[in-house]
């Protein structure tokens, strides 16, 4: 056969590169992300007020005679969770009967004082989980962060200004340390990062206890765990007076969220770590190190986490307790959940779980509603918003079943 006649070889056409979104192509994703939380916040909202109403007295009153007059009863349910959720507002928002502009603005104010430590311990748990990591251990990193912030501040005695960065320093330091561990753990052995999270939760809060029986940490005449308040100079200032609780504390988290934000989207190491929470195989592939971004990760994480104790320490309790963190730690992987582990989205839902816990007091206070049901609407957001990838999963996993068989 000729050179002329014989077949041309078939040309192998490469798939292009993979190439980032386009912009239009991210709006689109990220405004699917925000309409789903959205959507589960309204779905929670309203599943919370049914039983609200269906628990309140006076519903079931006007059930008993349901069928006479129906109407009643859809009056009833509806006063009973409207005047909950308007509370809750009042208590959380703006309380019209306050006295002057400060006192209807206070509830706002202690929204925000609420939100400080959810939004820093929120961007923690974030940060990791961009980098696939799931960070269950900012309990843990906030106890290790409070204790070292709370030492430096009761212990050290230096000028104004110099004293509060003292404390800032020292409870990020607690927290990376208390995340490194974590990270180092995990890039040397290839252990779980959830089972090292909880184990050192736990060995946290048992540390705080202990330390708390110790002569250097117990307040001088006193038989209770409680450590001495810090230095007046270790304390953030009031930021809108002495009326208010809000401290400085919250212009931190603002700041935090700010370069987390400019840590993921600008920057190199960013870049790395959400390559590596992608595809770690192909981060390797492409000379990235996962190793090194389990470990930086987990440092900056427990850094975020540890600066939520230092808010706890130097802007609202002053001393140092086996409760200081609360349940701080844990609201902030529903926190970073609802904000799908985006900065900006983080500080939002830690700023709306911060109006459940300053509101839900209120509520209870004036309408009687156990306030019980903000942990149920809590809970509910958090189912709603990890239904959509779980059943998109199973669905996946059914077709791959059925394509084998």
């Amino acid at each position: 056969m000729s050179a002329s006649t014989a077949p041309a070889p078939t040309e192998q056409v490469s798939a292009p590169p993979p190439t980032e979104l386009s912009a239009d192509g991210q709006r689109r994703t990220l405004l699917g992300s925000t309409v789903q939380s959205v959507l589960a916040v309204v779905t929670a909202l309203l599943l919370g007020g049914l039983l609200v109403a269906v628990t309140d007295e006076k519903v079931r009153h006007t059930a008993g005679y349901f069928f006479a007059r129906p109407g009643d009863t859809f009056a009833a349910m509806w006063r009973a969770a409207s005047s909950a959720y308007v509370a809750m507002f009042h208590g959380a928002v703006y309380n019209p009967s306050g006295a002057g502009l400060s006192g209807k603005l206070y509830p706002l104010t202690e929204t925000l004082t609420v939100a400080t430590p959810l939004i820093l311990a929120g961007l923690g748990v974030a940060l990791a989980f961009r980098a696939g990591l799931f960070n269950i251990g900012a309990q843990g990193q906030i106890l290790v962060g409070a204790t070292l912030a709370a030492w430096v501040g009761f212990s050290w005695h230096l000028p104004a200004g110099v004293h509060l960065l003292a404390v800032l320093a020292a409870g990020a330091l607690g927290g990376a340390v208390w995340g490194g561990i974590v990270g180092l753990l995990k890039a040397r052995t290839g252990a779980h990062e959830v089972i090292l999270t909880i184990m050192l939760n736990y060995v946290a809060l048992n540390l705080v206890a202990w330390l708390l029986t110790l002569p250097g940490f117990q307040r001088e005449g006193s038989s209770n765990p409680i450590s001495p308040a810090v230095d007046e100079n270790a304390m953030f200032p009031k930021l809108l007076g002495e009326h208010f609780r809000l401290h400085w504390g919250f212009v931190v988290a603002v700041l935090a969220t700010v370069a987390v934000a400019w840590l993921l989207n600008r920057s190199t190491v960013g870049f790395e770590l959400r390559a590596v929470g992608a595809n770690p195989r192909a981060a390797r592939t492409a000379g990235i190190s996962v190793t090194r971004g389990f470990v930086v990760v987990m440092l900056l994480a427990g850094m975020l986490a540890g600066l939520a104790g230092t808010a706890q320490i130097s802007g609202t309790e002053h001393s140092l307790t086996s409760g200081v963190a609360a349940s701080f730690g844990f609201d902030a992987i529903t926190v970073a959940l609802l904000g799908r582990s985006t900065p900006w989205g983080t500080f939002f839902a830690g700023i709306l779980y911060g109006a459940f816990r300053a509101g839900g007091v209120t509520m209870q206070s004036m309408t009687g509603t156990n306030i019980d049901i903000v942990l149920v609407v809590q809970s509910l957001i958090v189912l709603f918003v990890a239904l959509p990838p779980l059943l998109t999963l199973a669905t996946r996993r059914r077709r791959t079943q059925e394509v084998a068989a």
